[in-house]
């Protein structure tokens, strides 16, 4: 991400007003990211990361692992920096072409079309809290088993309960607790994620493709 005065400026803001944080470096890195698009400091008790959730998610971005979003809005924001780093397929979750069904929302029903597709991928649950908990019942059937899962839906109804079904998964992930989120708090993610995955292969990628 190309980063300007005005930008540095506030990321010194974020910096001096969290202050203390028990982060690790590559943690803060997404955790100032968000704050960054949100301007919302909550986030700083909200986001939650399981072990080795960074690293596992580097791994899989290395090594172009297909990243499957639930809307558009996530498709749009990490897009132009995944083609000009790892290059991994993104497929959105809108726009799998599925049978109907009456029960389900088109988000939840497209995820689980994609999720069965690529079962290892990456997925990015911004928006859909369907989409998260038909995500969240196909790790627990052991039918499915994601690099890693960003779940950052906002809701009143059960989504704190989806985002903590995924805590107890034995998934790599990285959540919002509670109500908050947004598709532009899962963009942060990503995007940080990305990022930081570059610093640590981007120079093996460049070799393998020269």
């Amino acid at each position: 991400m190309e980063w300007h005065i005005s930008d540095a400026q506030s990321l010194g803001i974020i910096d001096r007003e969290i202050g203390d944080h028990v982060f690790s470096p590559a943690e803060y890195e997404i955790v100032r990211r968000v704050i960054y698009a949100t301007a919302d400091f909550e986030y700083k008790s909200l986001i939650g990361f399981s072990e080795q959730a960074l690293q596992a998610g580097a791994a899989a971005l290395a090594a172009r692992t297909t990243i499957v979003v639930d809307v558009p809005m996530v498709q749009v924001g990490i897009a132009p920096l995944i083609q000009t780093t790892f290059a991994n397929p993104v497929y959105c979750s809108m726009e799998a072409i599925t049978r109907p069904q009456k029960e389900r929302t088109r988000a939840a029903w497209g995820i689980e079309t994609l999720a069965r597709r690529y079962p290892e991928g990456i997925f990015v649950v911004g928006q859909a809290q369907t989409a998260l908990t038909t995500l969240v019942e196909l790790i627990e059937a052991e039918e499915i088993r994601p690099a890693l899962v960003i779940g950052t839906p906002s809701g009143f109804v059960d989504v704190d309960v989806a985002k903590g079904r995924l805590n107890d998964s034995l998934v790599p992930h990285i959540r919002i607790e509670g109500r908050k989120g947004s598709a532009v708090v899962a963009v942060a993610i990503v995007n940080g994620l990305v990022d930081l995955a570059w610093q640590a292969y981007g120079q093996e990628t460049n070799t393998a493709m020269s």
